[in-house]
């Protein structure tokens, strides 16, 4: 008990104060509560929400999309964001630490710990190419422009380049439609220059030395901006949050003054309401709220385990689901305003320039910016939001690992060398990276893409939602928040917490499982062995669930095996507030210290006893008065 409660003196439960002051300086906490809503914002608004969204919604029916999209985002996505943000928030502790709760499941912070590392490999992957076009913007003319250039093959046909007329370039549909070798200038560039695609997975080739730069300067930027944790990544997003914002309305202004822009967001936004009973349209509507938000990453836990113990979770959780996905809906008229502008100059339908992932970041999209005057601008502000969008969500990714490691040792020596853990993750992320930089990167990339951070999110989240609700029970958690938030969760959430949101994610894993194609990128077909590491992936994260739960099992008292699954899934001692100030009621200390150590000398020697404390009150003063004090606490 006595070291209970010097740990909740040393985080900030400070003797002799009348006011509490919820704050932990043992871990640390937000300066404010924006820092942590628009590192929220963040993590959660990314890269899908431009390159995916868009493609999703004109391919399911375009406004008519908006229906599920909104219906899963009210009884899967938001109800799954609060329980997240709750749960760092109520034992602030990181995704391993806050499975005290129940220790059998373990296994799911670890599983949460292996997809962040996989997402935040490949995912800086990405943001060093954005880094890489955002400096080759930086020129005259875009190098993507012409097919001039000594990467460019015969088959390139630039509708900037001089040898095509004018005639030609306005009806290039019959070009489209009479050959299919025809390549667009910023597909070679991409394909044959940026990336020298190799013809295979398992053909590396060599280290492309500029993708390897950029990505030694995306890896340094994210460490220095974490590099004092919470406190320097917390006034970092002022920027990062925001200014993408500010790009994305330039470009939409931009945009919507061109020619063919508003048939371009017409073509996103007009319902095919025959489509709403198609049960595929309901999977991408629950798949993209699911990822999008980025559940069952650790992201959302650990950000919250900053916050004070009395921070109103539950309002920044509404207000940080919708804002993601508001932002997905406008960065779709931001891109449909400029493909809709590029297929009208060339005289094609929108859907042979519309697509998605690289696809339409770096080529769809550089394409359409070679038409704008000015272009080198709108190519600067463009990668520029991309790179911010990417770090935002990748801060988040390093500082899950950090803090998940950290709260584990949890000693004094690794809390003061925090910075030197985040540097090591960092170099260990850069490393193994390396391998997406060379010729065949871009399948391996897309490879992880869609196999280290898909299905085994769902099988998480799944056991994630069962163990809380069902293994440490609803009636047991719905107390903590009430008496971490001063209300109990709406009756809406308990519902859905409960049957509503498991049964939309179990949709949500037949759906893949129905719908799983072997992954191939343009042409080329994923050997099988490939695709076999691909699941290899995406079980190393679900296979930590088990493993943890038999050691766990095994190492638990008990004579039986019931009693020893009884003790492995009960919750520790320790599972509760992290603040001494904020342990009270059923996670209030039996006794406190000072009553401790009275009721051991009592017995032994009552008489000498009272009369020490008799000759030693007047002498006791602001002393006495503070360990009178530190009992109520």
């Amino acid at each position: 008990m006595a070291e209970k409660c010097s740990e909740g003196l040393l985080n900030g439960a400070v003797p002799g104060e009348r006011s509490k002051q919820d704050k932990s300086i043992k871990r640390g906490n937000w300066g404010n509560q924006i820092e942590f809503v628009l590192t929220s914002v963040g993590y959660a608004v990314g890269l899908g929400n431009v390159w995916r969204f868009p493609y999703l919604c004109y391919r399911n029916g375009g406004g008519a999309f908006m229906f599920p999209y909104f219906i899963m985002l009210v009884f899967c996505g938001i109800p799954l964001f609060f329980m997240e943000l709750s749960f760092g928030q109520f034992a602030s502790q990181g995704c391993l630490g806050v499975w005290r709760v129940s220790p059998m499941f373990k296994g799911v912070g670890y599983g949460m710990m292996v997809v962040s590392t996989y997402i935040g490999i490949y995912y800086n992957v990405v943001i060093c190419i954005a880094f890489y076009y955002f400096f080759v913007s930086m020129t005259r003319v875009l190098p993507w422009t012409y097919c001039s250039n000594a990467w460019n093959t015969p088959d390139c046909v630039g509708v900037l380049d001089g040898n095509l007329s004018s005639h030609a370039a306005v009806n290039l549909t019959r070009l489209f439609n009479a050959t299919q070798k025809r390549t667009s200038p910023s597909k070679e560039y991409w394909r044959r220059y940026v990336l020298n695609l190799s013809d295979d997975i398992g053909n590396l080739g060599e280290v492309r030395l500029p993708l390897l730069g950029c990505l030694g300067v995306s890896w340094v930027v994210v460490f220095l901006c974490l590099i004092k944790g919470v406190k320097s990544s917390g006034k970092v997003v002022y920027f990062t949050a925001t200014f993408p914002y500010v790009v994305l309305t330039i470009l939409f202004v931009r945009g919507i003054t061109l020619e063919g822009a508003l048939t371009g967001i017409m073509y996103y936004l007009t319902p095919q309401w025959d489509k709403i009973l198609d049960a595929k349209v309901w999977g991408d509507a629950a798949s993209q709220i699911f990822y999008s938000l980025g559940c069952a990453w650790g992201g959302l836990i650990t950000m919250a385990s900053y916050n004070k113990f009395h921070n109103n979770c539950y309002r920044d959780s509404i207000i940080i689901s919708i804002t993601n996905c508001a932002t997905s809906v406008y960065a779709g008229f931001v891109i449909f305003s400029i493909l809709g502008f590029m297929a009208n100059h060339l005289g094609v339908d929108i859907s042979k320039v519309a697509d998605h992932g690289p696809g339409l970041a770096f080529i769809a999209y550089p394409e359409a910016l070679t038409l704008l005057p000015i272009s080198p601008l709108w190519s600067i502000l463009f990668f520029f939001m991309l790179i911010l969008l990417g770090l935002g969500t990748q801060f988040c990714l390093l500082e899950t690992l950090v803090t998940a490691i950290v709260d584990e040792v949890g000693n004094e020596w690794i809390i003061r060398r925090k910075t030197f853990v985040t540097l090591g993750v960092a170099v260990a992320g850069f490393l193994l990276g390396i391998p997406l930089t060379t010729q065949a990167g871009i399948y391996w990339l897309l490879l992880m893409d869609n196999y280290a951070a898909s299905f085994s999110l769902v099988v998480i989240s799944c056991i994630m939602c069962v163990a809380i609700m069902y293994i440490y029970g609803h009636r047991n958690y719905f107390k903590d928040i009430e008496m971490m938030l001063g209300f109990p969760p709406p009756l809406f959430f308990q519902i859905c917490w409960r049957f509503i949101s498991p049964a939309i994610i179990f949709f949500i894993l037949v759906f893949t499982v129905i719908q799983y194609r072997p992954i191939s990128y343009n042409e080329y077909v994923y050997p099988t062995w490939a695709i076999s590491i691909g699941f290899l992936m995406a079980l190393s994260s679900v296979i930590c669930i088990p493993i943890y739960a038999i050691y766990k099992v095994c190492h638990s008292e008990g004579d039986t095996l019931l009693e020893r699954l009884k003790n492995a899934t009960k919750a520790s001692k320790d599972w509760g507030p992290a603040l001494a100030e904020h342990r009270s009621g059923r996670y209030a200390p039996a006794f406190s210290p000072s009553t401790e150590s009275h009721l051991e000398v009592q017995p032994l020697h009552p008489e000498k006893a009272r009369n020490e404390a008799a000759a030693a009150s007047p002498a006791q003063g602001s002393n006495g008065s503070a360990h009178s004090q530190d009992s109520r606490l």
